[in-house]
């Protein structure tokens, strides 16, 4: 096969020129009218004029037909100069329907020339002078009329007109009975409409752009987003640089993500960038008690937004929580009730690339299995897991509202008004098409797939923007900005660390945590910030207001069993991630927890990362039954679950069993309508079943070795816990190697005295334990105070 030789090598590219060229739709003869459209309106004038000669002649009998004829054309002046005129105008158009160079010569030279001329014009005053012609126009036949009907001449009809009307509109003179029903019947039609429009008010906020401060360099931790954000800013100011070129402005922006990574403020942001008039919607500004309202308030905003447009150039508008729109129809809810039942599934398990490798027929298919998402779209935003292992006993829019917004998002680019479709139709005026609007769209949701899809397609919404978590240096760069407005002795290292331990640290959480470390200060009497009162903040903000360590020292002890085994799991095995805080102080009916934070963002986990989950689980009912005599409480229900879920998981959705197969049960209709797991049927749970309970023992062995292995460093850390009831990741380290803490000397542990202490502390408490014994008050051994014990206080 011959393929053409490749150009000649040029040192310099130059960007392609587009050239218009002639658009062969446009006809070039005007279409030819049948007579019945040619006629009607000779018709309507004859009809008019035989109507008045009748009436003229039961009038007044003794005048002759021809002088009723006589009399009628010489007070009818107006309706021969109005046939003339149609006379001259049907004349018009068939010489146009059958001389090209006619036409093209009206067509181009006169009304193009005139549309030429105008296009140079600010749009903004174009459409007040045509606003002003259209009231001239529509003035002048009104008094047309009321000079006929009140004998008077057009200055005097003018002057007459407003007393007239106002005060004996139905009186001598007055309007004829045809226009007095049309009256009343409009003055009834009114007070419906005033009443809608009161109730289509609110809702929607104009900002002007001299009242917008907010600035691209207000918004920390997204400058991903926010380049991508800045390239329709710039289409945005100068459009002609992609228009030039055939192709058109990207009109709409999606935001989705996490609640308060910064969606609302960066479309402040936009507009003040811009200098444009920024115009916020409430997620609720469409919500109406009555039919129709909704539809108004649509209507009623984007007449404001194209005249805004005009007026500046463009505008910003913003529908924050867009969700709160509604969609058309049950198809979305319920792939979001899909979403929702098992996030963890969405999350970890999630199909690569949301399964866009399967043809759309397939991803129908295994959709309803819950195997993977319906379609690419953006799916449930990323949020933290369940990272606590606890102790305790286990609108919309609708009505059309939505309709109405796609159909002004579509019809932005089509002629508008009585005069632009009809009155120049009628003169056989070339369509004038509407001007371009600078309007750009933003939403914000972290609901996306609530979303219409047809409010989703190219043309509407044309980008759509993943507003993630902040990453770690976008975090401390939103923890600088944010202590920099209050005082404080925080040094970068500190900030580094608390950016570290705030992993999902949004804006909004952030802003927060550094509120109420000021809060804490204040409280101390001091008016600045220190290392201690960020700590105490981030704490209540993260975990809640504790409400106190179990009644008895007994209690506290076998929590704190519980939860040391969960922290020597969690150290001694999940290397990329770090202990936040173990405590075993109560938050409602949560006993105690030890909750972590990653040391490195990843985003997908493997296998030996699931069991390494699975052995932290199970290290609480490793602990206690090796503490207690094979014995263990209730509070490991949870953590069971837990297990048991991740195990299920692992080996019916990521091949990480024997199994190869993806698949959930079977499932049948009860006699009740309950849906329930099939026992009976080819795929029944016992397999399954079996495999999880073996890799349950399996990862059970690895807990009960653990514990066996480092049961000094257990019985520490429930020391500790009792003692102190909450203790940092950092002292459960300084306990591990013998260092000082935050809060503890972790030296003390390794004297070997001290460790003989707490196992006879232990075997008392045990005895008391198993004996049940009412009123156990023993003394765990007490640790000395040092300058690090007496530091920052307890969470």
């Amino acid at each position: 096969m011959n393929y053409p030789p490749p150009p000649p090598p040029s040192t310099a590219l130059t960007p392609p020129v587009h050239e218009p060229t002639p658009d062969d739709r446009e006809p070039k003869v005007r279409r030819k009218l049948l007579f019945f459209d040619r006629a009607k309106l000779m018709i309507v004038l004859l009809v008019i004029l035989l109507f008045s000669m009748s009436l003229k002649a039961s009038n007044v009998p003794i005048l002759s037909g021809w002088e009723v004829v006589q009399d009628q054309l010489r007070t009818k002046r107006w309706l021969l100069i109005i046939v003339g005129l149609e006379v001259l105008r049907q004349v018009h158009y068939l010489i146009s329907e059958k001389n090209v160079g006619y036409h093209g010569w009206w067509t181009n030279q006169v009304w193009g020339r005139w549309e030429r001329f105008w296009a140079k014009r600010n749009p903004w005053l174009r459409y007040r002078l045509g606003r002003m012609v259209k009231i001239v126009i529509w003035v002048t036949i009104m008094m047309f009329f009321f000079s006929w009907l009140w004998n008077m001449s057009l200055t005097e009809a003018f002057a007459a007109a407003p007393k007239r009307l106002i005060y004996n509109p139905f009186g001598d003179n007055g309007f004829p009975w045809f226009f007095q029903v049309m009256m009343t019947l409009g003055f009834a039609v009114m007070q419906f409409v005033a009443i809608f429009w009161f109730m289509s008010r609110g809702g929607v906020d104009t900002y002007m752009p001299d009242e917008i401060r907010t600035r691209f360099t207000d918004v920390w931790g997204q400058d991903k987003v926010l380049e991508k954000v800045r390239e329709n800013i710039v289409f945005l100011d100068k459009p002609e640089e992609i228009e030039a070129r055939g192709g058109h402005v990207p009109s709409g922006i999606l935001l989705w993500g996490p609640p308060g990574t910064g969606k609302t403020l960066m479309a402040e942001a936009v507009a003040g960038e811009t200098g444009r008039p920024y115009v916020f919607v409430d997620p609720g500004a469409f919500q109406a008690m009555f039919m129709g309202v909704g539809i108004m308030k649509v209507k009623a905003l984007f007449r404001k937004l194209r005249k805004l447009s005009l007026r500046h150039g463009g505008v910003i508008v913003f529908f924050d929580e867009a969700d709160s729109l509604g969609n058309r129809g049950g198809q979305v809810a319920g792939r979001v009730a899909s979403l929702a039942a098992d996030p963890l599934e969405q999350t970890i398990f999630a199909g690569c690339n949301g399964h866009s490798y399967l043809t759309p027929l397939t991803r129908a298919l295994v959709a309803p299995h819950g195997i993977g998402p319906a379609s690419p779209a953006p799916g449930a935003t990323r949020g933290p897991l369940m990272n606590r292992i606890m102790m305790g006993m286990g609108g919309g829019g609708g009505m059309g509202t939505i309709q109405a917004l796609l159909t002004e998002l579509s019809g932005l680019r089509k002629p508008r008004g009585f005069m632009a479709r009809k009155v120049r139709s009628f003169l056989s005026i070339p369509p004038k098409q509407p001007p371009k609007y600078r309007i750009m769209m933003m939403m914000a949701t972290n609901l996306p797939d609530a979303l219409d899809p047809a409010l989703l397609r190219p043309g509407r919404i044309d980008r759509q923007y993943h507003v993630d978590y902040p990453n770690l240096e976008g975090r401390v760069r939103t923890f600088d900005g944010y202590f920099k407005k209050v005082r404080h002795e925080i040094t970068s290292g500190q900030m580094t660390r608390l950016a570290t331990i705030t992993p999902w640290g949004t804006g909004a959480v952030i802003k927060d945590i550094v509120n109420e470390s000021l809060v804490v200060a204040i409280r101390k009497g001091r008016d600045y910030v220190s290392w201690p009162d960020v700590l105490e903040a981030r704490a209540f903000k993260t975990h809640g207001l504790s409400d106190g360590p179990a009644a008895t020292i007994l209690e506290q002890w076998e929590t704190a069993i519980h939860e040391g085994g969960h922290a020597v799991g969690t150290f001694m095995l999940r290397k990329r991630f770090e202990i936040d805080v173990a405590t075993i102080e109560q938050r409602g009916p949560i006993g105690g927890f030890v909750s972590w934070v990653p040391r490195e963002e990843r985003a997908f986990s493997w296998q030996s990362d699931f069991e390494n989950d699975m052995v932290v689980s199970m290290m609480s009912l490793a602990a206690e039954r090796h503490f207690f005599g094979g014995m263990n409480s209730a509070g490991v229900g949870g953590d069971m679950r837990s297990a048991t879920a991740i195990a299920e998981s692992m080996l019916q959705r990521a091949a990480m069993g024997d199994s190869l197969s993806s698949r959930l049960p079977s499932l049948v209709q009860t006699s009740t309508g309950a849906v329930n797991p099939d026992v009976r049927g080819p795929n029944s749970r016992d397999g399954i079943d079996r495999q999880i309970e073996g890799k349950l023992q399996e990862q059970y062995l690895r807990a009960v070795q653990l514990v066996g292995e480092y049961e000094w460093f257990v019985l520490a850390i429930a020391h500790a816990l009792t003692a102190r009831h909450t203790i940092t990741g950092d002292d459960i380290e300084a306990i591990h190697r013998g260092t000082l803490g935050p809060t503890l000397d972790g030296g003390w542990y390794h004297v070997e005295a001290n460790r003989e202490a707490i196992k006879r502390f232990h075997e008392r408490a045990r005895w008391a334990h198993d004996e049940q014994v009412v009123g156990f008050a023993d003394r765990i051994p007490s640790m000395p105070e040092t300058a690090a014990t007496s530091g920052p206080p307890r969470a």
